[in-house]
């Protein structure tokens, strides 16, 4: 399994909300975990959008290139967590080319823009995912994160309203979610998000720092 990832008086107060929730999804990525990959299985639905690697024709897809672009998948998220992502990146693509519906490919490739900071590609693959796995909490996540690099605050709050719906016991979500509203300088709901991190996992200091800015 192989899972994510990464971008300051305003200037500071981004460097303080991004950093933390990059580099979380990063080290999971790369070392290991909390990102269910295994469930992001294709389904029937057409991705919302994708990068141009993802758009093979659909008569293109056959039995033999689902089951070699799964083949691909698991071979990229092996190297992932071996830290070596270009060769993953580079099994990723070509899982895509033969199954663009293939989500968990889809989602790792993100994973990796995202970790290059080429974050408009990373949007794209984490959108295309959520396409073909709605309500699934990881692109939505992703995606949020992307977007809080492009300085897409509003977008990410969006997502992270909706992955806080899907699964209510995630405490990253919650940290994330704080981050977002506390960009937004909605200070209600950064502290209600951030509450509900520490409750879920004490020791989470960005949230608890989080909490701490914004006086909850």
């Amino acid at each position: 399994m192989a899972s994510p990832f990464p971008e300051r008086s305003m200037a500071q107060l981004r460097r303080i909300s991004r950093q933390p929730l990059t580099l979380g999804l990063m080290g999971i990525a790369l070392c290991g975990c909390s990102f269910d990959l295994g469930s992001l299985m294709p389904e029937k639905d057409k991705p919302q959008e994708a990068p141009k690697a993802a758009a093979a024709p659909e008569s293109a897809v056959s039995a033999g290139s689902v089951t070699e672009a799964r083949a691909h998948t698991a071979k990229a998220q092996a190297l992932a967590k071996s830290g070596e992502t270009a060769a993953a990146l580079d099994e990723f693509n070509r899982a895509v080319a033969l199954d663009p519906y293939n989500a968990q490919a889809l989602y790792g490739r993100g994973l990796i823009y995202q970790g290059n900071n080429e974050h408009d590609f990373a949007v794209a693959d984490f959108s295309a995912a959520n396409g073909l796995n709605p309500q699934k909490v990881e692109p939505l996540l992703g995606r949020a994160t992307s977007y809080l690099a492009l300085g897409k605050v509003k977008e990410a709050a969006a997502d992270l309203d909706e992955a806080s719906e899907a699964d209510p016991h995630n405490a990253q979500v919650w940290t994330a979610r704080g981050q977002a509203y506390e960009r937004l300088r909605d200070k209600a709901k950064a502290a209600a998000s951030y509450n509900k991190a520490v409750a879920l996992r004490p020791r989470d200091d960005a949230a608890r720092s989080g909490l701490a800015r914004v006086g909850g």
